[in-house]
């Protein structure tokens, strides 16, 4: 599945970010990210960000941590549930999106869902209260609540939530992609003032 993520939009990016918080820092980090940094590359205000995507223990200067020791983890889940701080890097965006796109119901698996892009996954399907639960095909299931999204909304909510984590992997592509405009803005009018250098340069020359 395509994730067509754009981390140039702010908007997608804010979701992203409450949807990480609400939905996956229980029990993943992502500790090369400081909520500050994030703030402010957000268009988020420190108070907003304090109020709404932070822990009351938590400090505005602080990486994004978890409490869950390691070991609880791996005893709970049966893997340590990996730092998330470049796993779009690692696993790469469509990936991801399709991973939060493919649980399905599977009985037979302790969390009660499987994957289908990552089978027998240890991870439980956090975000089915949004999605609902799913077939394998892909459909809502008979005997399963529906989801407080539609389809649509859902794939949208997941490629906010991958578009965030892609910007947690690399903020500084934010900054390369504010240069480069100036940069190619730039160029384009230089090459114009080039153009018109030469043809007053070679205007007497036949």
């Amino acid at each position: 599945m395509q994730a067509n993520v754009d981390i140039a939009n702010t908007v997608s990016l804010q979701n992203g970010a409450r949807l990480f918080i609400n939905y996956c820092v229980s029990c993943h980090s992502a500790e090369y990210m400081r909520y500050n940094r994030m703030a402010e590359d957000l268009g988020l205000s420190i108070d907003m960000v304090e109020q709404n995507l932070m822990f009351a223990s938590d400090k505005v200067g602080d990486t994004m941590t978890i409490a869950m020791k390691q070991d609880e983890a791996e005893q709970w889940f049966g893997v340590r549930p990996p730092d998330l701080s470049v796993i779009a890097r690692a696993k790469g965006v469509n990936y991801l999106y399709s991973f939060l796109n493919g649980f399905y119901i599977d009985s037979s698996r302790p969390t009660g869902v499987n994957n289908v892009y990552y089978p027998n996954t240890a991870m439980p399907h956090v975000l089915w209260e949004l999605q609902g639960l799913q077939d394998k095909s892909g459909d809502a299931h008979q005997l399963s609540p529906e989801g407080e999204m539609t389809s649509i909304q859902y794939q949208q909510a997941t490629r906010d939530l991958v578009a965030f984590l892609d910007y947690v992997g690399e903020p500084a592509k934010l900054v390369r992609y504010k240069i480069g405009f100036w940069v190619i803005a730039f160029l384009l009018v230089l090459f114009l003032v080039a153009c018109m250098v030469k043809k007053e340069y070679w205007k007497d020359i036949h």
